[in-house]
């Protein structure tokens, strides 16, 4: 809608002129507002006020008939918009006809994107940090999915390094098939801190793990044989996890995929004078970009991340031919993506796909202190999701106590799961994250479980009324569904701008404030009583159009809307 009214205003500015269109946080200022005229004002050399006079008479003589029901002119030069009713009734009626297509779009058709995302270590568990990341990168994914983009969702698994020559070595020395087999991520997280606890009286631990290691970079057969068996009994405790979350992949390559590439790499990159030896290491200068030089090669022959993600940038631009490649990777880590970033510019590799790094803030426990047990250990993300699930069948048992068990347990591992995920993505991604689990599970306040309520509550209308009938949408007149329409229209604009921002924040405020509204109409107004059939089923069209928004928004931040609560 915005495009639109923007697209009006340009024809009477100056060509490449932008037109900023807004909605105004107060309904007194109109649905949108503008205040182009006082940008012009110097330009022009006319007092503010009197270019948006000018331009709103030539808006209402070229617009659309029946667009604008008002277009007012407001000191010291704001334009605002007063959409029609008669226009509003007439969008609502496309979206309720195009209830599954409506807040989609082609805008990436014939476009490819890489969005990666949850990039967890081998043998070590998922954790707090892990789960924003899974739950941010899925949402983008589900975002540009809705804009037409054909999305490759990447998990870049961390399965190689030295800190797999010290699992093999531990065990060796004190590894046990069966308990491992039993519960893969707790012993080999076990062995990993046993070889730590060790390491500290046995210095020859350590030589003992790079020798394992190079072992195994030189495909040795056995610890070739040990590192295939930890990584596939990794993923199926990973992909547990994943299906609770519902998260999914379409690409399971980490970083030992592209091992055997490291040598011509470096190679190539000293040939073509892009690296330099120092002190028997191999580095790219990077001073133009006043950054340290990026080490691809220690002085033992070892490579690194930079170097691996390289390689990585160059198979994917190969193989995938994306437009983007978005990383979701915490804030810490951009040091890393600067280098790389600056790596990929040497090569004219961006040239080739825009490379973007979505950083996220730290996800922290009550009080803002780092989330971890008492014994000091970061909390993982199975013990995170047990407590919400825990804690949702509390809110789902009280709201209904009668709901048989096998139901209300189903429901409540949505609620929970929707409650974790829409706590994760309500702030800005920057932002640091302090877990409020009352807050998290509330049912009046801004939360999944909340959204998930009202969208119950609204399909409860509907299956009450068991069929829409005959409908007048001229019946609908009052401010309240007018509001509730013209929100509805926002709902394109909120996803197209999550695409732009590389966050989801916005969508979430948005459901949030959809739903008000929805709460508010269900309220004050008496649907089902009404004796006027035609502004019952206008009525009742309205509510399902509100109802599915919600579930879009919803299935987009990748939370799930069970039809009873």
């Amino acid at each position: 809608m915005k495009e639109l009214i923007e697209k009006t205003i340009k024809e009477f500015i100056p060509s490449g002129f932008p037109a900023e269109i807004s909605i105004p946080a107060h309904s007194e200022f109109g649905h949108y507002s503008t205040n182009v005229a006082m940008r012009l004002a110097p330009i022009e050399k006319k007092a503010p006020l009197n270019i948006a006079e000018e331009l709103k008479e030539k808006i209402l003589n070229s617009a659309p008939k029946g667009l604008f029901s008002k277009i007012e002119t407001v000191a010291p030069g704001f334009l605002n918009f007063w959409l029609s009713d008669e226009f509003l009734r007439k969008e609502l009626l496309a979206i309720y006809k195009n209830k599954k297509k409506f807040g989609r779009s082609n805008i990436g058709k014939g476009k490819r994107i890489i969005v990666e995302h949850s990039s967890n270590n081998i043998a070590k568990p998922m954790h707090v940090g892990h789960l924003r990341n899974t739950i941010l990168g899925d949402s983008l994914a589900n975002v540009f999915e809705a804009l037409g983009y054909k999305v490759v969702r990447w998990n870049y698994l961390g399965d190689w390094g030295t800190q797999f020559g010290k699992l093999i070595v531990a065990y060796k020395l004190w590894g046990n098939r069966k308990e491992i087999e039993k519960e893969p991520i707790a012993a080999m997280t076990a062995l990993y801190i046993k070889f730590h606890d060790e390491a500290k009286s046995d210095e020859t631990l350590e030589v003992k793990a790079r020798e394992e290691f190079q072992k195994l970079e030189s495909g040795n057969k056995e610890n070739r044989k040990l590192w295939e068996w930890f990584k596939k009994e990794s993923l199926l405790e990973f992909k547990k996890m994943y299906k609770l979350l519902g998260a999914e992949f379409d690409v399971w390559l980490g970083e030992s995929f592209y091992e055997r590439q490291m040598t011509p790499l470096i190679a190539e990159m000293l040939e073509k004078g892009i690296a330099v030896k120092s002190e028997g290491a191999v580095v790219i200068p990077l001073d133009k970009y006043n950054l340290l030089p990026g080490l691809i090669q220690k002085s033992d022959g070892a490579s690194l991340y930079l170097t691996r993600d390289i390689a990585n940038i160059r198979y994917r631009l190969k193989k995938y031919k994306p437009a983007k490649i978005l990383y979701v990777i915490g804030n810490e880590q951009t040091f890393q993506f600067e280098q790389l970033f600056a790596v990929a510019n040497i090569l004219g590799l961006d040239k080739l796909a825009e490379l973007h790094h979505i950083k996220y803030g730290l996800v922290l426990a009550e009080g803002g202190k780092k989330f971890s047990t008492r014994e000091g250990r970061v909390v993982s993300a199975e013990e995170v999701i047990d407590k919400v699930k825990a804690l949702a069948k509390e809110v789902v048992s009280k709201k209904n106590p009668e709901m048989a068990a096998k139901k209300a347990d189903k429901i409540s591992e949505s609620v929970g799961v929707g409650a974790l995920k829409y706590f994760n993505l309500k702030e800005h991604r920057h932002s640091d994250i302090v877990f409020d689990w009352e807050k998290m599970l509330s049912l009046s306040g801004q939360s999944g479980p909340y959204l998930q309520y009202t969208f119950a509550r609204l399909s409860r209308v509907i299956k009450k009324a068991k069929r829409i009938g005959n409908y007048d949408l001229t019946r609908l007149s009052n401010p309240e569904e007018m509001a509730l329409v013209k929100k509805l229209l926002d709902f394109p604009e909120e996803i197209e701008k999550s695409a732009e921002q590389f966050g989801v924040n916005n969508i979430t405020l948005y459901l949030y404030e959809l739903a008000n509204l929805g709460n508010r109409f269900y309220e004050t107004t008496p649907i089902l009583k009404d004796a006027d059939k035609a502004r019952l089923n206008a009525r009742l069209v309205l509510i399902d159009a509100v109802r599915n928004v919600l579930k879009t928004g919803l299935s987009i931040l990748g939370i799930s809307s069970p039809e009873e609560i």
